[in-house]
């Protein structure tokens, strides 16, 4: 009697990667990825259903020649780019180290996990959009690193990861702090909002593990209300919303030494330069993916460096051009009356079918799993 027992899930993966092979919608050294954890991802973000999981990834390698990611990541490097700084300042979001082992938290239950996660860092209090646009940032040019930075996320920071530690990590812990995030600002980035969850959801799903927001204003059921509709509820039992008095809870999530000091942790990335020695947590990109990294962005050196390529080992094709689909995106956000607005408020997040959140208001310091189970 045999003891081999059956695995549905890997025989729909097997199957999956079969069908896109011999339908040519993937090919060895497409840098979407052809490894065991980019095709998992689209078959989670679809509930293993072999349809719907394939023509989720037509459409996210039709998106990918659209706007010319792979021509987009040739000509920016996400670590080196003239206006990086510019852009770091004005509309704070990084990467930054790894979780190597943490008291994880759902609601009220925990447990130790060794997740391996990379942290995803965002202060929308400290969007200034308007003082990009001085610093000569257009909003094309704002858009264009926004989709490097998404793309940077499974084409370079989650591989590190998993090398680092030796095991499949195929998502991040994203904290957003909204110290000083109002109606007023979201009013205006509501619809390039709306985008970036459209983009994250749809073309790189089930990146996010975990979503914890900090310093949740009085404001935000309101502003909860009106994103609601655009989350799938599995994205939602991800979230957890915290107060102003959200260390203990982070701490639970994240090692003080790799927390960055801005939001209560002990790590601050210090300049190597003496002469500037102010903590540089959002400008380090901290982290596995620069050990031994080859840049090519303008300060690197000239002539030998290459894109950095992702588990496949490969680049796509490439050009020295922007197309009109970025244009396209730009224009559309354009006339919903954000012409100097970007997106990015969110890192990628969880697909699923249209499915949308019950009415809930939230209350700072509980975890939306816990409102949506009540």
């Amino acid at each position: 009697m045999s003891n081999v027992q059956s695995d549905p899930k890997g025989e729909v993966l097997d199957q999956f990667r079969k069908e896109l092979f011999s339908e040519g919608i993937l090919h060895e050294g497409d840098t979407i990825g052809t490894d065991d954890g980019t095709l998992k991802r689209f078959l989670r973000a679809r509930k293993y259903n072999l349809k719907d999981a394939k023509k989720m990834f037509i459409d996210a390698q039709n998106w990918r020649k659209n706007v010319k990611l792979d021509e987009l990541y040739e000509n920016i490097d996400p670590f080196d780019y003239p206006e990086r700084e510019a852009v770091f300042d004005c509309w704070p979001m990084w990467f930054h180290k790894v979780i190597a082992q943490c008291l994880y938290f759902i609601a009220d239950r925990r447990a130790a996990h060794t997740l391996g996660r990379p942290l995803n860092l965002q202060f929308l209090g400290g969007l200034d959009l308007e003082r990009l646009s001085k610093e000569g940032v257009t909003p094309e040019r704002h858009w264009e690193t926004i989709l490097v930075n998404a793309e940077c996320l499974t084409r370079e920071i989650l591989p590190a990861a998993a090398r680092k530690h030796g095991k499949e990590i195929d998502s991040v812990l994203v904290i957003i702090d909204l110290k000083g995030f109002g109606l007023s600002k979201f009013w205006q980035m509501k619809h390039l909002a709306q985008k970036s969850f459209q983009i994250s959801q749809d073309y790189y799903p089930e990146t996010m593990g975990r979503l914890v927001i900090l310093n949740a204003p009085s404001t935000f059921t309101i502003i909860w209300n009106a994103i609601r509709p655009w989350i799938a509820k599995e994205t939602a039992n991800k979230i957890d919303i915290l107060g102003a008095d959200y260390r203990e809870k982070l701490l639970e999530l994240v090692d003080e030494e790799d927390l960055p000091w801005v939001v209560g942790g002990k790590c601050h990335c210090r300049s190597e330069d003496k002469q500037s020695q102010s903590p540089r947590c959002h400008f380090s990109a901290s982290g596995p993916w620069l050990e031994g990294r080859v840049g090519w962005g303008p300060n690197a050196k000239k002539g030998d460096s290459k894109p950095a390529k992702n588990d496949s080992e490969a680049t796509g094709s490439l050009s020295k051009h922007n197309n009109k689909a970025i244009e396209r995106d730009i224009n559309s956000i354009s006339a919903h009356g954000d012409s100097k607005l970007m997106n990015g408020l969110l890192a990628p997040t969880t697909s699923s079918n249209s499915n949308s959140i019950k009415n809930t208001s939230v209350d700072p310091g509980t975890s939306v799993t816990e409102d949506i189970e009540r």
